[in-house]
């Protein structure tokens, strides 16, 4: 696994035209292999303005080299304190030639998912542009509120989407680790997009499916609302899949808005791929 960035107690961003305007967050990520796994093939990235997690596939070695390739991929491309979904887009093709390159002849392929969220100006505001491919997920925290924002690429969820499953039943269907889109496999990389208005007291869940496979959406809820600093909510997290079995590998990262300006709604929940300026 690859791990890049760690946690921050504090850092303030200026906003660009803004001669008050400052963007302050804290951030934390806590990983474990699980108990049932022999390797760790999470990757996780956690330096502003990006904060990411990448589930690898593919054995032990090539799904460890295949998420490290993307976190590389999305930790070279930060040139400011502001990215664009387009900057985003671009390190994934390059992870995917990466992991191309790693596959080399295997039949089964090579692939990683990844969810994350990148810090973007949207006619001068301040938005997270939350990305996905695969399963793994960001939720957002507010007003004793937990959301979440991705959707997931998955077997299980085009059946939900569809009216076959409910969320519930989709959680225990035996094909519920059958993922439909990922980076690699010799595919292009196509992430969803959402954007989300960055306010004072919001607070994102950034994970691998190893967490959400073990512990409920409200037991998330109830983990994030307990108000702990960064670092010991995406540490309670972990420990709460593994005393619930930790099957899996397990990554979280917690982003908190210490200080934001304030917002307007979040008017797009349709997943697009889209840079911000094409949402305006």
């Amino acid at each position: 696994m690859s791990q890049i960035g760690n946690s921050g107690s504090e850092h303030s961003i200026p906003i660009p035209g803004r001669d008050s305007g400052t963007l302050r967050i804290a951030w934390a990520a806590a990983t474990d292999t699980g108990h049932k796994r022999v390797a760790n093939e999470d990757s996780f990235l956690a330096e502003p303005p990006l904060f990411a997690v990448a589930d690898g596939m593919g054995g032990h070695a090539a799904g460890d080299l295949a998420s490290a390739a993307v976190v590389k991929r999305l930790s070279e491309a930060i040139n400011s304190d502001f990215m664009s979904a387009d900057q985003i887009e671009r390190a994934l093709e390059g992870a995917t030639a990466d992991i191309d390159a790693i596959a080399g002849e295997s039949e089964l392929g090579v692939g990683t998912t990844v969810t994350g969220a990148v810090l973007s100006l949207q006619d001068g505001e301040a938005y997270f542009a939350v990305f996905n491919i695969g399963d793994s997920r960001v939720y957002s925290f507010e007003n004793n509120a937990l959301s979440q924002i991705t959707t997931d690429h998955s077997v299980v969820q085009e059946l939900v989407d569809s009216g076959l499953l409910t969320k519930d039943e989709a959680e225990i269907h035996p094909d519920n680790n059958i993922i439909t889109r990922a980076v690699g496999f010799h595919s292009q990389p196509t992430p969803d997009l959402w954007m989300l208005p960055v306010r004072s007291g919001l607070r994102l869940l950034i994970c691998s499916d190893g967490l959400t496979k073990e512990i409920s959406d409200e037991r998330i809820r109830f983990h994030l609302a307990a108000s702990l600093p960064a670092r010991e909510t995406a540490t309670s997290l972990v420990d709460a899949a593994l005393a619930a079995g930790g099957r899996d590998n397990i990554t979280t990262i917690i982003v908190d808005v210490l200080e934001g300006p304030l917002g307007s709604e979040l008017e797009n929940t349709v997943p697009k791929r889209a840079t911000p300026e094409s949402l305006a």
